[in-house]
């Protein structure tokens, strides 16, 4: 397997525009995120919506692709660039991190790409982690991954991610926004409309469910810090 790490970005963020090029610790956040992909030993390459990305990006000596900004999602943004870079399939599976995860440890790529060379049945590898404080069960911001995960088990296979509380006793898994796609899989997954649970829960990785791709999350110790609104970027400061 040839797999490909692809940050997806734009400047558009609802909850905080411009997030990309924020300042963390004298480095724009995008800046962070590429140098802790870059670290985990593969090509790796930034998908940027808009050409202030490409510059700083260019300027530290990255790969990056100018895309469409309009473009639905980050998955959209994911293939288009690969399209670009790699029209002549050299690379079977893309690793899409987030760029707002400036601090994402580069075993998260690594942990999705030995998913996707391990299991056969995998279409697309994801990562989940323990629940932070029972409070997370309740709330809505929290995605949950349901898995067939047996005792001792490191990984298996996703059967749905929700918003809503589970029932019952047993551990409650956050799901982490990191996603290895076989690259047939991300064409399909792309191809397809917005499905109705997708749009219910406004999940998109229901819409793979829904086309029948095999989902498989492996678990990792701890979820990185994701940068959603100006309190996660102030506590991402807090860090450097």
């Amino acid at each position: 397997m040839t797999p490909l790490i692809l940050i997806p970005t734009r400047m558009a963020a609802a909850r905080l525009p411009g997030k990309p090029l924020a300042d963390i610790g004298g480095k724009p956040m995008i800046v962070r995120a590429w140098e802790q992909a870059a670290a985990s030993g593969l090509p790796v390459a930034v998908a940027a919506g808009d050409a202030e990305i490409v510059k700083v990006i260019e300027a530290v000596g990255g790969r990056a692709v100018l895309t469409d900004p309009a473009l639905p999602s980050g998955s959209d943004r994911a293939l288009a660039a690969l399209n670009t870079l790699d029209p002549h399939g050299e690379y079977d599976a893309v690793i899409n991190l987030q760029g707002d995860m400036p601090f994402a440890d580069p075993g998260l790529a690594m942990a999705c790409a030995a998913l996707l060379h391990g299991e056969p049945s995998c279409d697309i590898a994801t990562l989940v982690a323990p629940e932070l404080d029972p409070s997370d069960r309740a709330n809505v911001d929290v995605v949950k991954a349901v898995l067939a995960l047996k005792d001792g088990d490191r990984h298996a296979r996703a059967l749905y991610f929700t918003r809503s509380t589970l029932y019952g006793d047993g551990p409650v898994w956050r799901h982490i926004g990191v996603y290895g796609y076989r690259r047939d899989a991300l064409k399909r997954f792309c191809a397809a409309p917005p499905s109705p649970l997708e749009k219910r829960e406004k999940l998109e990785q229901l819409r793979a469910l829904e086309l029948g791709l095999s989902i498989w999350a492996a678990t990792v110790d701890q979820a990185p810090i994701s940068v959603d609104n100006p309190a996660d970027l102030e506590a991402a400061r807090g860090m450097v």
